[in-house]
């Protein structure tokens, strides 16, 4: 048996405890230690992130699962300089600029990043690039849920004056009809998606300047239709306390005049934080190999051979699923 692969994970939300599960049902992989920015309750097994180098030579790839808005930029290009890590970073418009961060940071240390892995980033974009490569005369669209969006709502619940929140991504109905009929018309970001808040506000806070924020935010509600509902915490709680989603891949396009051809990729989750913690620790698996082999510098999903992200042997994937 191959030697395991020793990991650990940094922050303890739903993502991260995604990451612990699904680690459960990787045995190649060891969990050495899980890190918190809080101060570790005794009995907890957690241990205070300030101690992460102690764990230097002990561990070989960090899960890096804090949020896309304030934590990943800052805390990857810090730990990347120490360890090899993977994250799930999915501010799209700002992914070249992270890249080049964590790029130069892990070139120098000599270690190796992957960036934006799970399932948008990460799935959906395999299957754009896959799609287009395939059918260059078409067009590629991407439909998000319905479901929660957990950097949308993380990034709600940092405005000030907000308790907690959750966000829904909810496609347009007709213009995901007209794209499965073929008809291949341009949308605007509006036209394919709408979203809807449900707020928990602080006790005194000012409800029109939090609604403002939220509907003004560059990269996340600026370009769409979005609603915001204040509620109770008790009634997110009750009426909101699922992280469900899923979405749609389809290049609708022509293998040659009047030939139509269509690929569509879907996923329905029951648990957006874990299928992308699944997602994360299948391509930490190659991201680990990789690094094995003296790769540095950051990587998508796009550098990553297929076949390493499982743990099956060359010749068992060539058996069993070519």
């Amino acid at each position: 048996m191959s030697e395991k692969i020793r990991v650990g994970i940094v922050g303890y939300g739903n993502l991260g405890k995604g990451v612990e599960f699904a680690l459960k049902q990787n045995p190649d992989f060891e969990l050495i230690a899980i890190f918190t920015r809080r101060t570790p309750a005794p009995d907890s097994g957690l241990v205070s992130i300030k101690s992460i180098l102690d764990y230097k030579g002990k561990i070989d790839l960090m899960f890096m699962c804090g949020g896309s808005a304030t934590d990943l930029p800052v805390q990857v290009p810090e730990i990347a300089a120490h360890f090899n890590t993977i994250d799930s970073f999915d501010t799209h418009a700002k992914i070249p600029e992270y890249f080049k961060s964590v790029d130069a940071v892990a070139k120098k240390a000599g270690t190796l990043s992957m960036i934006s892995s799970g399932w948008d980033p990460g799935l959906f974009s395999l299957n754009r690039v896959l799609a287009d490569a395939v059918l260059p005369e078409g067009h590629t669209y991407t439909f998000w849920g319905k479901g929660i969006s957990q950097g949308h709502s993380d990034a709600i619940r940092r405005i000030e004056g907000v308790a907690d929140a959750k966000q829904y991504t909810v496609p347009i109905p007709a213009a995901l009809d007209s794209v499965r009929r073929g008809e291949n018309k341009e949308f605007t970001t509006r036209e394919k998606h709408r979203r809807v808040c449900y707020v928990v506000a602080k006790e005194g806070a000012d409800l029109a300047k939090i609604e403002k924020e939220i509907v003004t935010m560059p990269n996340y509600f600026a370009d769409y239709d979005t609603e915001v509902n204040f509620i109770t915490q008790e009634e997110l709680n009750r009426d909101h306390a699922g992280l469900p989603h899923g979405g749609f891949v389809i290049r609708s396009g022509e293998s040659a005049a009047g030939t139509k051809q269509k690929v569509e990729f879907s996923l329905e989750l029951g648990s957006n934080p874990e299928f992308t913690s699944s997602v994360l620790v299948a391509c930490g698996r190659a991201v680990a190999r990789m690094a094995r082999r003296g790769i540095v510098g950051a990587v998508t999903i796009f550098d990553l051979p297929v076949g390493a992200l499982s743990p099956l042997s060359a010749d068992q994937l060539r058996k069993e699923y070519l």
